[in-house]
């Protein structure tokens, strides 16, 4: 074995030029896999940390509140919500796999800034700034995200966040100094036209907004440019009664999408319950668990499953994972795999045919060299594993290169300071290269390459082998 290494090894130097071009085009093929590879492994990293700081890993809700609870999001409510949360927080087996638990609350409303007249519907959501500012902090992947910080946190309890395009329906483009509201329609930045000219809040809802809400002066009722302005929302109770709250405009932000954008609000969870369940019992529609590592969900979930019967209360729950939640994710995942299955399919063409026809050359080259070992007693399959060695032997030499090329590729893409924004983003990510450290990426490529170049030697040997003696010394 060792004689054909070496063999093999002398014939590839004998012609230096052809080897060096055919090493050439299997480094560049397997780098520009391994680039791509772990460029894809990054953003799809990137990808679930930030959906698993939005969503968590797991998120348990009511039965049936997936599917059907967009339209009445309240009569999905959890009770006794605290106490589950208390539960899953304390048991033993998910107390080392879980970093946070935190509750949320959907529900529909109607938005009005009365003060210009304008009104719009909006899906809202009710969070826990502390618990969502730590979902916010889950990086397992290093992935080091741009994310802004939870803007609810430390804001009054009455502080609302609107979609851009919730603003500029509510002509707020003036107090929250954003641009494209209607020019026509837009209230006046010093506000004493719109307070004069606009119709006022009625009387039963002025009441019901006002209920343990401070007093609010005229101008920032009015959204002047110097106050903070201030809106109503209108939502049913449980009871299906009409609730009203008065909401003071921290800010207005872009959630990525534009349907988001013009539908969606977030507040302080406390507020968001006293909308929807008034002086009743305060439920939520979802606890979002969030994990330490993604590889622990199987484990979490078995054991969620377990609490869930006796923890529910009566209440018939379900697990929902990211997954499902922002089936975009999958979408995507689906999206990296087939590109890079292409994209290796091609350079394996690629590199099946330089292979081929360098061992096809040293055949025809060597033909009288073949008879001449044939002559002398060396078998077929002597002859076939000489040829075999010299495309293995080129396929290690092209994956090293290869493996090389792309980790100082990776280095370099890595210290250029790119970012990228994941698909329904606004935050960007550092755009890396993960290479050297993904081992099942770096062998799976080396020994795909490894049988691609023994496939195409398999050939030119086979017909070096089956030459007859007579025939190959003729070529003398």
């Amino acid at each position: 074995m060792n004689r054909t290494l070496s063999l093999a090894q002398r014939n590839l130097r004998r012609n230096r030029r052809r080897s060096l071009a055919t090493l050439l085009a299997m480094a560049v093929g397997l780098g520009a896999i391994l680039v791509f590879g772990g460029y894809a492994r990054h953003a799809m990293d990137a990808m679930q940390t930030g959906y698993v700081q939005m969503h968590g890993h797991l998120q348990i809700q009511r039965q049936g509140y997936f599917v059907n609870g967009s339209g009445n999001p309240a009569a999905y409510g959890i009770s006794g919500y605290r106490t589950l949360m208390e539960r899953v927080q304390a048991d033993p087996v998910l107390a080392p796999m879980i970093a946070v638990v935190t509750p949320k609350l959907e529900l529909g409303g109607v938005a009005g800034h009365f003060a210009s007249g304008q009104s719009t519907q909006v899906a809202a959501v009710g969070l826990d700034a502390q618990g969502h500012a730590r979902l916010r902090q889950w990086d397992d992947y290093d992935s080091a995200s741009y994310s802004p910080e939870l803007a609810l946190l430390g804001a009054p309890p009455d502080a609302v966040i609107l979609g851009i395009g919730v603003a500029r329906r509510l002509q707020l483009c003036a107090p929250l100094g954003l641009s494209g509201c209607d020019a026509q329609t837009d209230a006046p930045a010093a506000g004493a036209t719109a307070a004069a000219s606009a119709p006022a809040l009625p009387n039963d809802l002025a009441a019901l907004a006002l209920q343990d809400a401070p007093p609010v002066t005229p101008s920032a009722a009015g959204g002047s440019a110097g106050e903070r302005a201030r809106i109503e929302m209108l939502s049913a109770t449980l009871q299906g009664a009409p609730n009203v709250v008065r909401l003071q405009v921290l800010r207005a932000e872009n959630f990525g999408l534009k349907e988001f954008d013009d539908r969606f609000a977030v507040m302080h969870l406390a507020q968001a319950q006293k909308l929807v369940y008034g002086s009743g019992e305060p439920q939520v529609t979802a606890i979002l668990v969030q994990l330490r590592h993604t590889a622990q969900m199987p484990a979490a979930r078995a054991r969620l499953a377990e609490l869930l019967g006796p923890a529910g209360g009566g209440q018939s729950l379900e697990l929902i994972d990211f997954e499902t939640l922002a089936p975009i994710y999958g979408q995507s995942l689906q999206f990296f795999d087939s590109v890079f299955g292409f994209m290796a399919s091609l350079i394996g063409v690629i590199v099946l045919f330089t292979v081929g026809n360098t061992m096809s050359s040293a055949v025809l080259e060597r033909t009288t060299e073949i008879g001449t070992l044939r002559a002398i007693g060396q078998r077929r399959s002597g002859i076939r594993r000489l040829f075999l060695a010299e495309g293995l032997l080129l396929g290690v030499l092209g994956a090293a290169l290869g493996v090389a090329t792309a980790v100082v590729a990776a280095a370099m893409i890595n210290r250029a300071g790119l970012s990228w924004t994941p698909p329904g983003y606004v935050y960007a990510y550092p755009l890396k290269v993960h290479v050297w450290g993904s081992w099942r990426l770096l062998l799976g490529t080396g020994l795909g390459l490894l049988a691609v170049a023994a496939l195409s030697a398999a050939w030119p040997a086979h017909r070096a082998a089956r030459l007859r003696i007579v025939e190959a010394l003729r070529h003398a």
